[in-house]
């Protein structure tokens, strides 16, 4: 077992006082056999009243609701996790998931259909031309390996980059300049994984690792895909390799767009606002 601390500071500051509308706050690491949750604290100010739920993904959503205007708003969170994933290796697939491809049974599909869902837009024949190298079509591979060699491909072919504008690149977008963030890539694996039948899913968390390019005190982002006798595997495209206890997630969604960690609105002068965010991890003793 391994203990993380993560603060996650969140400020927004404005020329004037503004009046904020509710705020919806995905912060709180999700919880499971792999990760316990020993301590958690949340300040907000202004001044808030939280109420907590769970989406339909089962994620902790926090809604923030304000009575005060204020010239800056800040939320500041602060965890304390027990990590058990210390060997991410440690699974055994049911057998005619062993190989791809596969088909998962109707009681899986009936609920993994939206992660498997797969739109054959424009992305759809320049991911195949990339993804045949390591399998074409139709031929048998072993599944294990697909989606190691999948990851590991993304973070050998693609050049890493800092990417401050909201949104995700198309996979499209993500091969043709051979660029993205941690965001990017994961949503080239999820497309790839989909377009071979798997369902694969987006996640956003924290990362453990020394500052620097890759790691500069932001939210990290990766993908699941659902392996029949395993569950939900990670995998880190952007550092090539499974997702193992340096990694803490903290929610999950078939669409990227959908599981911000802070999202909400304003009632004011847009023209001047300043975003400042700040996450460290530190591995304790």
């Amino acid at each position: 077992m391994q203990r993380y601390k993560i603060l996650h500071r969140t400020y927004y500051n404005f020329p004037e006082p503004v009046t904020f509308h509710s705020h919806i706050l995905r912060l709180r690491p999700r919880e499971g056999p792999e990760l316990r949750i020993e301590s958690s604290l949340l300040k907000i100010l202004p001044s808030a009243s939280l109420r907590w739920l769970r989406d339909t993904e089962d994620n902790a959503v926090a809604v923030a609701t304000f009575s005060n205007t204020a010239k800056q708003l800040a939320i500041e969170s602060e965890v304390i996790v027990q990590q058990y994933n210390l060997n991410p290796f440690e699974f055994l697939l049911t057998d005619y998931a062993n190989s791809l491809p596969f088909s998962y049974t109707s009681e899986d599909f009936g609920t993994l259909a939206p992660y498997i869902n797969y739109d054959k837009g424009p992305d759809h024949f320049l991911l195949q031309e990339w993804t045949s190298q390591i399998c074409q079509s139709g031929q048998q591979i072993s599944t294990s390996s697909f989606l190691n060699r999948l990851c590991r491909m993304i973070y050998e072919d693609m050049t890493y980059q800092v990417r401050e504008e909201q949104g995700v690149q198309t996979a499209h977008h993500t091969l043709a300049y051979r660029s993205g963030s941690c965001r990017d890539f994961a949503n080239l694996f999820i497309q790839a994984a989909r377009l071979f039948g798997l369902a694969a899913r987006f996640v956003s968390g924290y990362l453990h690792a020394p500052v620097s390019v890759l790691n500069f005190g932001a939210t990290h982002a990766w993908a699941e895909v659902f392996l029949p006798g395993a569950g939900w595997k990670g995998f880190d495209p952007t550092l090539g390799r499974m997702v193992d206890a340096d990694h803490i997630a903290v929610a999950v969604a078939s669409l990227p767009e959908a599981i911000s960690p802070v999202e909400g609105s304003f009632t004011g002068p847009s023209a001047g606002v300043q975003l400042d965010v700040g996450v460290w991890v530190s591995l304790l003793e």
